[in-house]
């Protein structure tokens, strides 16, 4: 049998692992080390040598985007065998998996998918209801709390408060939320996995079913599984699966999200038999950028080990840039991009990654200045709109009448006259009652409302009862249209002739594009097995539709852009790569951040966040740091990041605000800086005045004399060069 294309172009590591025999395994993935591919020809392995049936193959990521590249990937190398593998994220599966068995989960048929936004508006309505202040209950701290515990495999019940008393209150609102989802039939993301990590556990019947269909269990990105996924993980491998988990504990950076590093790390002591493979042969990066993020990450003293090699060049220098403030930093990154793009570069190919999004301002401002478009990496994605969401809403009452957060938000919008106070005492009907709100405006509508309120009311609820009717039958694309045109927001947004009111009505237009595309989806096999996950979604389209959408807007991953110079920050760049890097923003409290300064495992953390960052970049690599920045309202005065001074020498290029090179290691004084005055007359930093541009601040300066050229940053005008001779510049 001929193999060649599974094995060809794979190294010798790459071969290992794909080819191992069954067992479980451990692929430390180096950046850019070829993961995907790895996962990709192991399946292709297990089906075309190993004769495993893709029925018998699971394969789980983090997110939509990556599932499609690994199904995309798999359908070149194999063709329809890749279809039989069931591949998804972990939400996505769990999903599945409920629906298939919502009756011993415990849950309605048509239980709904709670997202991020309307969880918060459950958790509000809860509070006013049981009478807390939110300014001493924060709703993202209680949902925060509510997810952490779910995350953890906790009910409220698990939960001791002991004498705790912010912890027996937080409990009571736990209990109250978790009483709201049953009653209304809501599943927020972090009950999913929950939910279908107690089906095995209850009905064993159904997780042998699952043991004995998924022999080889396929995880990527497993550095950045929580306590719950792996419990999942562990179950449903039982004593018979065999787990291949892909993943690099130098790149994990979501342990504020729940993420847990000891997972990778202890797994080769949690499972018999496994098998450790290195990938360290990087694809990505040239050779001083390698040395420099294996430099760099070395300090980091609890690791499993691992460098990164390329058989490529060597490449340009880390060049360090020493601002002077942070409009000089952007001044100098934004001057470098341009360079860039007019030597032949694409926009695309640069991006400009920070430690926090509040630097990100400056950034634009200057990119604004230089009329060179941007855009920002991880902005609204398409289902997380406002106009999207809403038609949502409408939808998802069309099939659950008890879904209270998609009430909540469309009952007045687009505006039909009913009021706060309406609307309150239907709130006030269904707790003391225990309805839903559906059923409580009902009941109100038999009491004391005024006619305009009742009419109100009432026009609202017959809405939605007579879309149902008439979308029966409808494929999904008609259904959608008729939402947006009955429920008035099509003319609602309509009205709105500005910029903003046309790009929602396209988005409604998309979102219609977006339901065509569904229904045409190939349909499901007739009489599938009725344990199949991936048949257990095909029975309603609509219902399908909405979750697919809400599993969308949970991702963490972008779509591409077209050519614009990309923002983002350190987190959302992993797992991209660009040929121009820029690390901005390397200061001690900045990057690493303050708290972390006496907290090992978080610095370790903002560590690898930082080779993170570094390994990004395929060509060349840039990193800035200001000795001076305003921060919250004061100019702060921070030393270089420590990660700069654990560089290697010789792979650096360091750079003075004046264009001069540095000497490796002289840290400049910020108070000396800033007093000292060049022979351009004028110190850095120095505020000064001009006739026509007003009052601005010295960023930099070139050459002696008359002739001097000073670049100044002015207030209303942006960054001007300005000569000396004729600036006529005022000392203020």
């Amino acid at each position: 049998m001929d193999i060649t294309f599974i094995l060809n172009d794979l190294n010798d590591a790459q071969r290992e692992a794909v080819t191992l025999e069954e067992r479980h395994a451990l692929i430390l993935a180096g950046a850019g080390s070829g993961k995907t591919r790895v996962l990709v020809h192991r399946i292709a392995w297990l089906t075309e040598v190993m004769k495993l049936s893709p029925f018998n193959i699971l394969a789980v990521t983090f997110t939509n985007k990556a599932a499609r590249e690994m199904r995309g990937r798999m359908e070149q190398l194999i063709g329809h065998q890749a279809q039989g593998v069931t591949m998804g994220t972990f939400h996505g599966i769990a999903y599945r998996l409920l629906r298939q068995h919502f009756e011993a989960a415990g849950l309605p048929q048509s239980f709904q998918i709670l997202d991020s936004d309307d969880q918060k508006r459950l958790i509000k309505r809860l509070l006013k209801a049981m009478e807390l202040d939110e300014t001493q209950w924060p709703v993202k701290q209680v949902q925060a709390y509510i997810n952490g515990e779910k995350e953890e495999g906790r009910r409220p019940h698990h939960i001791d408060p002991g004498h705790n008393p912010f912890v027996k209150k937080m409990l009571q609102i736990y209990q109250a939320y978790e009483q709201q989802c049953q009653k209304a039939g809501l599943v927020d993301f972090a009950e999913l996995l929950l939910r279908a990590h107690e089906l095995w556990l209850k009905r064993p019947e159904v997780l042998s079913f699952y043991q004995a269909r998924y022999k080889h269990i396929l995880v990527d990105e497993f550095q950045d599984t929580n306590s719950l996924q792996y419990a999942w993980l562990r179950v449903l491998a039982g004593g018979t699966g065999k787990l291949f988990v892909v993943g690099d504990d130098d790149q994990s950076i979501y342990g504020w999200r729940g993420a847990k590093i000891e997972n990778i790390r202890l797994f080769e002591q949690e499972f018999a038999d496994v098998k450790t493979v290195r990938l360290e042969q990087n694809y990505r990066s040239s050779g001083r950028i390698l040395k420099a993020a294996n430099h760099i990450i070395a300090f980091n003293t609890e690791r499993m080990g691992k460098e990164l090699w390329s058989a490529g060049e060597d490449g340009d220098p880390i060049r360090i840039y020493e601002a002077f403030n942070e409009y000089d930093e952007a001044n100098y990154v934004i001057s470098q991009a341009k360079a860039w793009v007019e030597q032949g570069g694409e926009r695309s190919d640069v991006a400009i990654l920070y430690r926090s999004n509040a630097q990100s301002r400056v950034f634009e401002q200057a990119l604004i200045q230089a009329e060179m478009p941007y855009r920002i990496y991880g902005g609204l994605r398409f289902y997380d709109r406002a106009e999207v969401k809403d038609v949502l809403a409408y939808l998802r009452l069309l099939v659950n009448r008890d879904d209270d957060a998609s009430f909540e938000r469309v009952y007045n919008q687009p505006t039909r006259g009913l009021g706060e106070k309406t609307m309150q005492t239907v709130r006030d009907l269904a707790r003391d009652l225990g309805l839903s709100l559906w059923d409580a405006a009902k009941v109100q509508l038999e009491s004391g409302l005024t006619a305009r309120a009742k009419g109100a009311l009432s026009g609202f609820l017959d809405l939605i009862e007579q879309l149902q009717i008439d979308t029966q039958g409808k494929n999904l694309q008609d259904q959608v249209m008729m939402v947006i045109s009955r429920s008035g927001l099509q003319t609602h947004f309509e009205k709105d002739r500005s910029e903003q009111g046309q790009a929602r009505v396209e988005n409604l237009d998309e979102l219609i594009n977006a339901a065509s595309g569904f229904d045409k989806a190939p349909p499901a096999e007739e009489n599938p097995n009725p344990d199949d996950l991936d048949a257990a979604i095909s029975d309603n389209p609509l219902l399908n539709f909405l979750a697919q959408a809400t599993l969308e807007a949970g991702d963490n991953q972008a779509e591409a852009w077209e050519s614009a110079i990309q923002l983002m920050t350190l987190h959302s760049a992993k797992g991209l790569e660009f040929p121009l890097v820029f690390m901005v923003g390397l200061e001690e409290g900045l990057f690493p951040s303050k708290p972390s300064f006496d907290d090992p495992f978080r610095l370790e953390e903002e560590r690898r966040l930082a080779y993170v960052g570094i390994t990004r970049a395929e060509q060349k690599l840039v990193m800035t740091y200001a000795l001076r920045r305003r921060l919250h309202g004061t100019e702060i005065y921070s030393g270089p990041s420590r990660f700069l001074k654990e560089l290697p020498e010789d792979c650096l290029d360091w750079v003075r605000m004046t264009g001069q090179v540095q000497s490796a290691r002289e840290w400049a004084s910020p108070t000396s800086q800033k007093s000292q005055h060049n022979e351009a007359g004028f110190a850095m930093g120095q505020r000064v005045f001009h006739q026509k541009f007003g009052e601005g601040t010295v960023l930099a300066t070139e050459g002696s004399g008359d002739h001097a050229r000073i670049q100044v940053n002015f207030k209303h005008a942006g960054s001007k060069w300005l000569v000396k001779a004729y600036a006529n510049l005022e000392a203020v």
